[in-house]
């Protein structure tokens, strides 16, 4: 009997060692060895079932390549176009990962079913096709062209793919996934590698596009070999929080469009509806006379839309005061205040601090800094900031109003929702055009002339 050789992995990189060290030398990162079978047989030069090995590769001059544009597929989706950079091109592989229970099966399941000039095949590892069905016919888009595979081994993929000549291949998730070729569970670093490979090998020689559903681990990042997110032609990232509606299509890596597009959803009953509007989506209009609630023009990724900024700010209980903010980050909220104590001469060192971005919405714009300090100095004052005013600007160290990118599409984002004024940095229309815009732009310099402006 054939004694089991087993190896070492790094998850990380993929660099194999012959026993378990705690820092990997290749790539320096700490715990990330895990024990793999080693197969007799991997599958380099192996070619897939029912597909020709490819003419060797030769060398061609970059003169002699024609420069032709990438076919590309309409997802019958505009928030999926925009994140992948105007729809799917052929012959790619797409890397779609999020949470469990954030609705990456659904959003992929009602694009397939949505694309009813295509031949599709669902492959799944996870649900039966009862559950499919189910889930399927809460959806109201039908697809008669849409195939469901109910397998987890990939050379048997590779047969019904070869027997159906699909037009769009879908598997979820490609952690079931796993191929005879190496002797280790699915899921596990080796089988994770070989399969994305194999798939990348099928997208490429065949030119059926492939998208790919992945698990992320509790970093939140996509589980198995960093390799994956390399192979792949583009990685998604489906975000946000499962108790309210909002859910953000993120593209981390797209090598045919680009990396900073977002597509915003929102999550109903019978499926992922697309939000063209974001903004007024996200502003509700029942704030009039209250303090502590600012609007902030932010931008995420290339698009411009306006966010409610909420905060509330009362005595402390206790004698340490609280801080907590949802939705943007502790630790620049602790240094806005600072601003305010030490520049602005606001007293808040013995006061409860609590922000809220509006709609569950994680926000890293700086931006909207000059709204998040306006919302707290709103409710510590108890003065509601005037109806019809957004703000945009980002505050430094010394109190100063620091310009911001993009600010002519701020500027017309808060015109088309009605706004009346804007208080923007200093400067910051140096060269930009701003000539007939029916909004008030007014512009500050530090945080005492916008507290001015917005308070008297």
């Amino acid at each position: 009997m054939n004694k089991v050789k087993t190896v070492y992995i790094c998850s990380s990189c993929g660099a194999e060692a012959p026993k378990w060290t705690g820092k990997c030398p290749a790539c320096g990162q700490w715990n990330t060895y895990v024990e793999e079978v080693v197969g007799k047989e991997t599958a380099a030069g192996r070619a897939i079932p029912g597909f020709a090995d490819r003419d060797k590769a030769r060398p061609v001059l970059l003169g002699d390549i024609a420069a032709t544009g990438e076919t590309r597929i309409d997802m019958e989706d505009d928030e999926l176009n925009r994140v992948l950079g105007g729809g799917l091109v052929k012959g790619s592989l797409v890397l779609i990962g999020g949470e469990p229970g954030i609705g990456k099966s659904t959003l992929v399941l009602q694009t397939a079913l949505a694309l009813g000039k295509l031949k599709t095949l669902y492959v799944s590892g996870e649900e039966s096709a009862r559950q499919l069905k189910l889930r399927a016919a809460r959806i109201t888009q039908a697809n008669p062209d849409c195939y469901i595979l109910c397998e987890t081994n990939l050379e048997q993929i590779f047969v019904q793919a070869q027997n159906i000549q699909p037009d769009l291949l879908i598997i979820d998730s490609v952690q079931t996934i796993y191929t005879e070729r190496v002797e280790s569970s699915p899921g596990s670093v080796s089988q994770v590698r070989e399969c994305s490979a194999l798939i990348l090998k099928y997208a490429k020689e065949s030119g059926v596009p492939a998208i790919l559903i992945g698990h992320i681990n509790k970093e939140g990042s996509i589980a198995g070999p960093k390799v994956l997110e390399h192979i792949v032609d583009a990685v998604l990232q489906f975000e946000g929080d499962r108790h309210h509606l909002y859910r953000i299509l993120r593209s981390i890596k797209n090598r045919f469009g680009s990396a900073a597009e977002l597509g915003i959803y929102e999550m109903r009953q019978n499926g992922l509806r697309q939000v063209s509007n974001p903004s007024e989506l996200l502003l509700t209009h029942n704030h009039e006379g209250l303090s502590g609630v600012a609007i902030a023009s932010a931008i995420e990724g290339v698009r411009p839309f306006l966010i409610e900024t909420q905060a509330l700010v009362s005595s402390a209980v206790y004698g340490t005061p609280q801080r907590s903010a949802t939705g943007f980050d502790l630790r620049r909220m602790n240094m806005l205040l600072a601003v305010l104590e030490k520049r602005a001469g606001f007293k808040l060192i013995q006061k409860d601090v609590f922000l809220n971005i509006a709609g569950g919405l994680k926000v890293n714009d700086p931006a909207i800094d000059l709204a998040i300090i306006s919302a707290i100095l709103s409710s510590s004052l108890d003065i509601a900031v005037e109806d019809g005013v957004c703000l945009s600007g980002e505050v430094g160290l010394s109190g100063e109003i620091r310009p911001v990118n993009r600010i002519e599409q701020r500027i017309l984002e808060a015109e088309k929702l009605g706004f009346s004024r804007i208080l923007v940095p200093h400067n910051n229309l140096k060269g930009a055009s701003a000539s007939g815009s029916n909004i008030q732009i007014i512009q500050v310099r530090k945080v005492e002339e916008a507290f001015r402006q917005l308070f008297g």
